[in-house]
């Protein structure tokens, strides 16, 4: 059988002829007779054109000369014979027909190629109407996907099943060096059934074979069909062993349901817990898409928590699970509408089965309208779940309706460009605080210059915000003077200036120094405590937000008084595309009440220094950093940097790549309870070796380090094979992440997955955490 494919995959071709020639038109009357000595020639002479009909519509062929048996209704073609007949083509050296059996008989480098592009290549066979049915001897078959398959001999049936005696399958070409060597995996059976109805091919007395060597016996084995790139069945079971799980399997099974949906069923059977079955529906319409994944089981959703403080005693298992969705869907050339549905039991469910695992689940509706680039509108409603210990959902709030409309004229009005928007946010709590809001802004820039090259910008911003609010002097908000309906309004006006000085440095590129200052004013808003807050409480002062005329990041909290912002930015351009840039810069406040958040940079009149950098000298390093220092002292206050080198081909290596990164950031406790901030170092790198071949080996890793805890945050890293075939790959992840509350490892921290692909087949997994 190892010779049979190996003739596959470089099959013996055709002894030469014509290309085939256009059919005639149907007809079911015979071919006349050639007269004696007509039909016969030579293969430098035209080829013959004859049809011989059959119930199923003529077959047309050509061939070097072609015989006509009157009596016995039989006609006989030779060499380079090609026919044809309801979109399949056959080849052979010679091409008997018998008018009365309708059987045709053929013989020599046979090959049946199908309407959809498949091959069968035989050394006789014998065909009915059509070519549909018949008998090979001697087959093989060039599928889709570079998938190959050969036998002893073949049956067809109705042109859409084909049983194979003594088989062999493959989609891995042969050794070059070497072409006896057996292909790195090969399936043999002792029976084969290619399905064209149901899309699939299955086997008896399987065996799976690895370089040779038998790996795995099966008494029934089925996959797709290459052709077809969907199929419903089993797919490859996933195996593993979790702290939680114990050892357990997974059985997927996929239902090809129509063209346009389709649903993946996945039952988990464990050795310590109930069985657990999860499914994902996906369905495409000519205006949307539609995806739903959600999972059902018997679970202790505590149980993980104890498991990792070290106790092992019965549960109380109740029924848990989760659900993750989402539709989109177009109504209009203008307005489209979504929603997502989120919700799960609790992190240790995600967790535990290794379900795609978030710390927020955010549900929502929403739908949201585009006219041109001048306007747009969104209304939606949002509901949040909380996944750690430490969240109440209970003071989790509900947002609806939250609705923005903007405007941006795309014609200048007075010299400038107008951006006007209006928005509605209402917030509501089990318990705790709700409020409501409706609120207005209007911004316009125009920019000039002057004579000396100055760029001028002129910049003003108006706010107008209404409120309704309760329960704000309730912990942790406490700002009791908020409650009830109150209106808060400002108006900012700045006057922005930027000198670029550029000069050429000949060969090395261009240079560039540009001092900016602004100058910023509007009224005093004070503390602003008879307003609630709620998307104005996370803010940190960078060289991004230096220059906006409101620094906080939401609408609750408006800036006021008088500030002057100054930065400096210098950069080298190269000739190659490379380039060096800094910028550094800090604000000072004239006058007005400092109603930022404390820590944050701006206490002071004087603010914190900030400043970035970039440093990329060709194209294959670049260097990104940004930095605040205190104002007095310099202190180190926040800082991040990333580094990254394509090296691309290094010797053998190609793809290679290093990296190394450094995060500081202060702790934030009114965002996160227990928030410790970070001090991390990351590093990272990956290459991979292509053989002459096409193989290609691939490996990758990296690292996150706290410096203040002295323990790695995350650790992972990948090893994989790709070739024609074949797919190896494993990966290794470690977090080092801990229960705010219990200071326990989380059940999954650690990961192992192994990945083992026979491509045209399927993907086994392995994975153990």
């Amino acid at each position: 059988m190892g010779d049979t494919l190996r003739d596959l995959v470089q099959p013996s071709p055709p002894t030469g002829g014509a290309a085939p020639a256009t059919a005639p038109a149907p007809s079911t009357a015979p071919a006349p007779a050639p007269a004696p000595g007509a039909a016969t020639g030579t293969a430098a002479a035209p080829p013959v054109v004859g049809r011989a009909a059959g119930d199923d519509g003529p077959v047309t062929f050509t061939a070097d000369e072609v015989e006509y048996d009157r009596d016995r209704a039989r006609v006989v073609a030779r060499g380079h014979v090609e026919a044809w007949q309801n979109g399949r083509f056959l080849r052979a050296d010679s091409f008997t027909y018998d008018r009365n059996t309708r059987v045709a008989v053929v013989q020599g480098n046979v090959q049946i190629i199908e309407a959809d592009g498949q091959v069968f290549y035989a050394d006789e066979a014998e065909l009915g109407e059509g070519f549909r049915d018949g008998v090979l001897t001697e087959v093989r078959a060039r599928l889709a996907q570079n998938a190959r398959m050969a036998g002893n001999g073949a049956r067809r049936t109705d042109g859409t099943i084909n049983d194979l005696s003594r088989v062999v399958y493959s989609s891995c070409n042969l050794c070059a060096e070497d072409p006896t060597r057996a292909p790195l995996w090969t399936m043999s059976a002792r029976m084969a059934t290619q399905d064209r109805n149901t899309q699939r091919i299955s086997y008896r007395d399987a065996t799976i074979r690895i370089g040779g060597v038998p790996v795995l016996y099966t008494p029934f084995f089925s996959h797709p069909d290459p052709q077809t790139p969907r199929a419903s069945g089993f797919l490859f079971p996933t195996l593993g062993y979790t702290r939680l799980l114990g050892a357990f399997a997974q059985t997927p099974y996929f239902w090809a349901i129509d063209d346009q949906s389709d649903l993946l069923i996945t039952p988990t059977f464990a050795q310590k817990v109930y069985p657990n079955l999860a499914g994902e529906y996906r369905r495409l319409f000519n205006s949307g898409e539609l995806q739903i994944q959600g999972s059902i089981g018997y679970f202790d959703n505590d149980a993980a928590q104890r498991l990792g403080a070290g106790a092992n005693e019965q549960i109380d298992r109740h029924l848990s699970g989760h659900i993750f969705s989402r539709g989109r869907f177009n109504i209009d050339e203008n307005w489209r509408v979504g929603f997502d549905l989120n919700r799960a039991s609790s992190d240790s469910y995600l967790r535990t089965f290794r379900l795609e695992y978030r710390r927020v689940l955010t549900s929502q509706a929403y739908a949201e309208g585009f006219w041109g680039t001048e306007s747009y509108a969104r209304i939606d409603a949002r509901a949040y779940q909380g996944l750690r210990s430490t969240d109440d959902t209970s003071r989790t709030p509900y947002v609806a309706p939250n609705a923005i409309f903007e405007h941006a004229p795309r014609k200048q009005i007075a010299g400038g460009w107008l951006t006007t928007d209006v928005g509605l946010l209402g917030l509501t709590r089990e318990i705790g605080t709700f409020s409501q809001r409706l609120s207005t802004r209007a911004t316009w820039d125009r920019p000039f210059q002057d004579g000396q090259g100055g760029i001028w910008t002129v910049r003003t911003q108006a706010d107008v915000l209404g409120y309704y609010a309760g329960g704000q002097d309730i912990s942790p908000t406490n700002l009791p003077a908020a409650n009830g309906t109150h209106v808060n309004a400002n108006f900012r006006a700045a006057l922005d200036w930027r000198m670029p000085f550029m000069r050429s440095a000949g060969d090395w590129g261009t240079q560039l120094i540009e001092p900016r200052v602004q100058f910023v004013t509007g009224p005093n808003m004070g503390h602003q405590l008879r307003f609630p807050n709620e998307d104005s409480l996370d803010f940190e002062f960078t060289d991004a937000n230096m220059f906006n005329l409101n620094r906080f990041n939401g609408r609750d909290r408006l800036e006021g008084g008088t500030r002057v912002d100054a930065a400096m930015r210098a950069s080298w351009n190269f000739a190659n595309g490379g380039r060096v840039e800094g910028l550094v810069g800090r604000s000072y406040r004239i006058a007005g009440t400092n109603n930022l958040p404390p820590g944050q940079g701006l206490d002071q009149r004087a603010s914190d220094w900030v400043g970035r950098a970039t440093f990329s000298p060709v194209s294959w390093v670049e260097i990104l950093g940004r930095a605040r220092l205190d104002s007095e002292s310099g202190q180190h206050r926040a800082s991040e940097a990333v580094a990254s080198l394509q090296l691309g081909r290094v010797g053998p290596l190609d793809n290679t790549y290093l990296s190394a990164g450094y995060l500081y950031q202060r702790p934030q406790p009114l965002l996160f309870a227990g928030d410790q901030g970070r001090n991390e170092v990351s590093f990272g790198g990956g290459a991979q070796y292509r053989t002459a071949s096409g193989a290609v080996y691939r490996a990758s890793a990296t690292m996150r380090y706290d410096l203040k805890l002295e323990r790695p945050v995350l650790v992972q890293a990948t090893l994989g094979y790709e070739d024609e075939c074949f797919i190896l790959e494993g990966r290794l992840m470690r977090r080092y992440a801990q229960d705010l509350v219990t200071h326990q490892d989380f059940v999954g921290n650690t990961v192992f997955l192994v990945r083992v692909g026979f491509k045209t087949v399927g993907d086994y997994f392995f994975r153990a955490i």
